[in-house]
């Protein structure tokens, strides 16, 4: 027996829109504790049933190393996960430019004042087996919606991303459990970003997961932003290029990213963090 552990804790809004300090996507950062392993970080994450909860420990790679939990498993990469705790880690050790090393790689990341930009994994694509009219019947949406060219993207985490018409059509998206849940990645998880351009530089998307029997919708993915980045690079995109995506409307979680590739096709993704909290935890 280990004995009783005190865990001290941060409560972060990712992504927030407009310095909305309840906008954006919800984050717990736990700080480094010797004691913890996997099962028990699985278990916290669990407990809180947040997208994410991340844990930090020492690096001998990076200014910390990360690992991410959602409530039911282990993640290699995700986007706000990796601002929230690169914003901990400010507070933690002072400096507004971090790396944060976790197991798709060591993460760049960097601030001004509280937006965080990370630089994203250099992102590689495939074809999705299922058709346009396959993918959109997943979605829930009529077999013209799907346009353009639907690709799983890969900058860290695999995700299929899924041009659309219209902001109309992103709006109706309504999850198939059964057609969406046989749309697999390479690492057998269902996970989809939807998106459409809504004038200018802005986007709307909304992201839906599997989460058991049925899909729950995320209302700000770092991930699929960077994967985004990856579709535009696939699609010969003229550089630069700079994108703000608009999520999480769909469940009262307004979300504001920004998405920038640069000349040299380098993916970046940014928003505003804030933290709301915090606190220590006393287990067993």
């Amino acid at each position: 027996m280990l004995g009783r552990m005190r865990l001290a804790f941060h409560l972060l809004n990712v992504f927030i829109r407009d310095a909305g300090a309840l906008s954006g996507n919800p984050l717990a950062v736990f700080e480094h504790h010797p004691g913890l392993d996997a099962a028990r970080m699985q278990a916290l994450a669990r407990q809180f049933n947040l997208s994410e909860s991340t844990f930090l420990a020492p690096s001998s790679r990076a200014t910390a190393a990360v690992r991410i939990f959602t409530p039911q498993y282990e993640m290699s990469f995700a986007g706000h996960p990796t601002l929230g705790t690169a914003h901990v880690v400010r507070l933690l050790h002072g400096g507004d430019a971090v790396t944060l090393e976790m197991p798709a790689g060591v993460i760049p990341v960097s601030a001004r004042g509280d937006d965080w930009t990370l630089t994203a994994n250099v992102p590689t694509h495939r074809e999705p087996d299922a058709d346009h009219a396959a993918i959109a019947a997943a979605l829930g949406l009529e077999p013209g919606a799907v346009l353009g060219h639907p690709l799983w993207v890969d900058a860290g985490t695999e995700q299929l991303i899924v041009p659309v018409r219209a902001a109309a059509d992103v709006a109706r998206a309504r999850p198939d459990s059964v057609r969406l849940g046989a749309l697999r990645s390479s690492r057998g998880q269902t996970k989809a970003l939807v998106f459409a351009p809504d004038g200018g530089e802005d986007i709307v998307a909304r992201f839906f997961f599997e989460n058991g029997d049925e899909f729950r919708e995320d209302p700000a993915t770092g991930s699929a932003c960077a994967n985004l980045g990856g579709w535009y690079l696939a699609q010969g995109a003229p550089l630069p290029l700079s994108r703000r995506v608009l999520q999480g409307d769909a469940i009262l979680r307004p979300s504001t990213l920004r998405l920038t590739i640069d000349a040299q096709a380098r993916v970046r993704v940014g928003g505003e963090v804030r933290r709301i909290g915090g606190g220590t935890l006393e287990i067993d």
